[in-house]
């Protein structure tokens, strides 16, 4: 237990507020305001990259959560910023919610309504509110809460679709990235509208938000998780019949900890129980199945080709941490400690970059990562690594803790 005492104090501390140095240091655009689209892998910004909403409001919650989490009012600056870029550029003031992309001068690129994307504005502006007591960014959050449940929400089969148009009207082509299907529902955007709902539930405990909490929880539990595997299925028409055939290791581990959160955020006893069976038996399937050699976690199996990609990417192995303590604290299995030990110990040797800074965003199978990835960019944001190190920090002093009475 000292050692572990050491860990968490020591390295994790460390490691989180070398990821925040770096955001502070590498990606403010102090000729066009906010923040940079893009740093390259060295660290060396793109200024003209394109701002994404999704990495924006990211950065909001990750300094916002610092300064909740530390206290330092450096922090709590950064997040002053993100805050009144976000609210500048990205808010639609002539139909509510927020923009998907602008212009590295802050000119609307795509207008789009992604819903994945109000999501992490409402995880974004709530903690916010939570760091300042602002009560116009409370307002933002219960507005896109409210947008969400009337755009958004399927009265008929429940849940919610993907995506909007600018004015909230529907879309032909609603994915979210690339390499997403295009189908009107997806586990990924339940999974980060939870999300953002449990930290709005904070500090807005409302009755309507209660509900479609509830609600959430409830469509993970008889909808997206495949109850004879254990995972979570991907992609889904109007009616809930799957359409995906990938299993996506990062999100299984991820999705067990934050429904937990969620269902504790509620207080419902028995759907606490319910939820944690699944949650540690999703672990349990993540950990047979989904780890590499080396102990790290793969990042997807495609069951119907039977192909895996074994690319280790930063985001899950930083939520596997977290998940694995999680299964731990539910079940006071040890096994599931070592388990974040070695995950960290693979985070420590391969993922960060003691030169140049942050975290790579992959590890290729060969051990190697690649060049041409971002350090920051549309996708890779500094809201999983350092969640994940201040999370694991959180829950190992529980652990101790108890230990120690125990």
């Amino acid at each position: 237990m000292e050692q572990l005492k050491s860990l968490y104090r020591d390295e994790l501390m460390a490691e989180y507020e070398n990821i925040l140095q770096f955001w502070m240091d590498k990606t403010i655009d102090d000729a066009h305001g906010g923040f940079f689209g893009e740093v390259d892998n060295y660290g060396n910004p793109l200024p003209e990259a394109a701002k994404g909403i999704v990495l924006n409001t990211r950065i909001l919650w990750t300094f916002a959560s610092a300064y909740n989490f530390l206290g330092k009012n450096a922090y709590l600056e950064v997040a002053h910023r993100a805050y009144r870029y976000i609210t500048t550029h990205f808010w639609d003031k002539a139909h509510k919610g927020l923009f998907w992309s602008v212009t590295h001068k802050g000119e609307v690129l795509d207008g789009r309504k992604q819903i994945y994307a109000q999501g992490f504005g409402i995880y974004g502006f709530s903690e916010y509110f939570r760091a300042t007591g602002n009560s116009e960014s409370l307002d933002y959050a219960i507005q896109l809460f409210e947008l969400i449940e009337q755009h958004s929400y399927d009265q008929q089969y429940g849940g919610y679709l993907e995506a909007l148009s600018q004015n909230w009207t529907p879309l032909n082509d609603m994915r979210l990235s690339a390499k997403d299907a295009n189908e009107p529902k997806s586990m990924n955007t339940h999974l980060h509208i939870i999300e953002p709902y449990t930290n709005l539930f904070r500090v807005w405990p409302n009755d309507r938000l209660r509900d479609a909490m509830h609600r959430l929880v409830r469509i993970f539990l008889d909808r997206i998780i495949n109850q004879d595997t254990a995972h979570f299925n991907l992609f889904f028409d109007m009616e809930w019949r799957v359409k995906s055939s990938v299993i996506s290791y990062g999100h299984d581990i991820e999705g067990a900890w934050l429904l937990c959160e969620a269902a504790e955020m509620l207080n419902d006893k028995g759907l606490i129980q319910e939820v944690e069976s699944i949650a540690v038996r999703m672990t349990d399937v993540t950990i047979a199945e989904g780890l590499a050699p080396d102990r790290s976690l793969y990042y997807e199996l495609d069951e119907k080709t039977g192909h895996i990609d074994k690319d280790r990417h930063w985001w899950v192995q930083a939520e596997a941490m977290v998940g694995f303590v999680n299964a731990f604290q539910i079940t006071g299995n040890d096994a599931y400690l070592k388990q974040m030990d070695t995950m960290w110990n693979f985070i420590k040797d391969n993922h960060i970059d003691r030169k140049n800074g942050e975290w790579f965003l992959r590890i290729h199978n060969n051990g190697c990562s690649s060049e041409s990835d971002p350090k920051a960019g549309f996708w890779k944001c500094p809201y999983h690594n350092s969640r994940a190190l201040m999370e694991t920090y959180m829950r190992l002093s529980k652990v101790s803790t108890a230990v120690a009475v125990k």
